[in-house]
Parts: structure tokens; C-alpha cells; sequence
């Protein structure tokens, strides 16, 4: 299976379209037409079902549109990183980072290192704890923050110094808003909108203990901005990590922090015996200089 004729699918998949796409390949719509037969063939699998003006991803179409975008990111990668064997360092890095305020020490560092190395490009990816592991794993990510646990056999990891508080975004002028903190007690019977990684829910069930099972949540999240919108419209309460959304005057949210209190640290984690680049592996060693001051 070619690098080549995976592009030309992904084409395909983009428009949904042979014409439009083999006009933005510049190749003949014959010759498109043809390949992606042969890679029909070649899988055993009808990848598109043809209508009289578009093209539709059969399920084992999508599946191939997914593996073939992540194996050409990884190709286009892996060309790059040899591109940068020269004298001056150049070349691209690839950060993933969960929802996380410490994100400004990796941004911090980021332009520090952007100083020392001009002509360096980075390539941030957010998303969920999950999300970005998966990328880290495949090779697609070379370092990333994350929030502990972190799994000490796959990754090797730097701590951050600085701790997260857990508590829960609410509406201004509400009664935990009011009393500046809330305890388990409080949220049993509210409604809840709780982070859908399990890991994360795991952490929570030992704050509430025993009343964790007894929660009334409505809704769950992975990324904090939309459920904060759920706040605002008086679906429930998010809990969540500080200083992860705007609170600000202008804003009608507010964060209450838990009492007793429940913090995380977060670390900025790589993959074990992974060969980065030259790039990569200077900006590591200046993330670890800049922690061990």
C-alpha cells in the first residue's frame, strides 16, 4: 500500500467527489478512478459506495480514512525529522496537552526555546488525557502535559511543582458561590457534570467515598468549555480543575473549590526509548533545566 495512493483516497474522502478530487491531485479522473479500484482490491473491501454526484465512506472506508490520516501525519513527521540533520536547528515539535493551567510553563518554555532556536515550529494538539496518550503512543506526539497518574512504564515524565485544585464551576450568585467552598455532602443531591474519563471519575469516587455512587450526574464532559456553557444554562455543576475557564467579571461562572481539599499534580511526559529528533531532544533538555532551577 503506497504512501501515494493513500493521499489520493484521503482526496477523495475530502471532496467526495473522483472529478473535484483527481483536479486537486492533478492527475486524470480515469487514472484516480483506477487506483482506487486497485486499492478496492488490494484491501478486499468496498471503500466508497458511488452515487451520480458524490461519494459516500463505507464503514470500512472511514476506517481507512483514519488510518491512512494518521499514517501520512507520521510519514510527513518522520521526512521532516530528517530534514533537520544540519548544522542549524530547524525542524517542527509536537506538543499534546490535556486541559490544564500549567500550560503556561510549557508555553513559557516554548517561546524561551523559540528564541534560542528561530526557525523551530511547534504543533499543538489539545485534547483529552486519552486522546493525547493515544498520539504519544503512535508517534505522532513527541511531549505532552498531562495530569497524574501517569503510567511510569511507558512514559518517562518530569513533575511540574505546582498543584490542582479540584472543586466545581457554578453560576455566579449561587449558594456554593456564596460559601466559597463545597464538601461532599453539598453536591449529593445537585445536579452534576462530571469528567467522562474513568481514570479521572476513579480519583473523584475516593473525595466522595462512599456518597460517589449516590450522585445525581446528568451529564458527562471531556473538555471543560461547552460543559461550562451547560453551567451557565442551569443544566447542573461541572466539576472540574481551576483556572481552566474564564471567570472573569464578564463571565457568569465562578469556580468553588472542594473542602477537604483535592489537588493533582500535572507532568510533562514522553514516550520510553523513543529516538526524537534533535530538535525534540534540546527542547526536553531545556524543560528539564528549567525545572531543576
Amino acid at each position: 500500500m503506497e504512501i501515494r495512493i493513500l493521499k489520493y483516497f484521503l482526496a477523495v474522502a475530502r471532496e467526495e467527489n473522483i472529478t473535484k478530487a483527481a483536479e486537486s491531485l492533478h492527475i486524470t479522473q480515469p487514472t484516480l478512478s483506477r487506483q482506487l479500484m486497485q486499492l478496492e482490491d488490494e484491501l478486499h473491501a468496498q471503500l466508497f459506495i458511488r452515487g451520480k454526484n458524490k461519494i459516500i465512506l463505507t464503514d470500512a472506508g472511514m476506517l481507512l480514512r483514519k488510518r491512512a490520516e494518521e499514517i501520512v501525519d507520521l510519514t510527513y513527521k518522520t521526512e521532516k525529522e530528517f530534514l533537520q540533520q544540519d548544522e542549524l536547528l530547524t525542524g517542527e515539535i509536537f506538543i499534546g496537552s490535556a486541559e490544564v493551567n500549567t500550560m503556561h510553563f510549557l508555553a513559557k518554555t516554548m517561546k524561551e526555546f523559540q528564541k534560542q532556536c528561530p526557525h523551530i515550529q511547534y504543533h499543538l494538539y489539545s485534547g483529552n488525557a486519552d486522546d493525547v496518550k493515544e498520539k504519544i503512543d503512535k508517534g505522532l506526539i513527541d511531549v505532552a502535559l498531562l495530569l497524574e497518574p501517569v503510567d511510569m512504564e511507558k512514559y518517562e515524565f518530569i513533575r511540574l511543582p505546582n498543584k490542582h485544585k479540584w472543586g466545581v464551576v457554578v453560576p455566579k450568585g449561587s449558594r456554593f458561590a456564596i460559601q466559597g467552598y463545597v464538601t461532599s455532602d453539598d453536591l449529593l443531591l445537585e445536579p452534576l457534570i462530571l469528567p467522562s474519563r474513568s481514570i479521572v471519575q476513579n480519583e473523584l469516587a475516593s473525595w466522595f467515598k462512599e456518597s460517589f455512587d449516590r450522585l445525581n450526574v446528568v451529564s458527562t464532559f471531556n473538555l471543560l468549555y461547552n460543559a461550562a456553557i451547560m453551567v451557565d444554562e442551569g443544566i447542573g455543576y461541572a466539576v472540574t480543575l481551576e483556572k481552566l475557564i474564564n471567570t472573569d467579571d464578564d463571565s457568569n461562572v465562578c469556580f468553588v473549590p472542594f473542602n477537604p481539599s483535592l489537588e493533582t499534580h500535572s507532568v510533562i511526559a514522553w514516550k520510553k526509548n523513543q529516538i526524537f529528533s534533535p530538535a525534540t531532544t534540546k527542547f526536553i533538555k531545556l524543560l528539564k533545566e528549567r525545572l531543576s532551577l
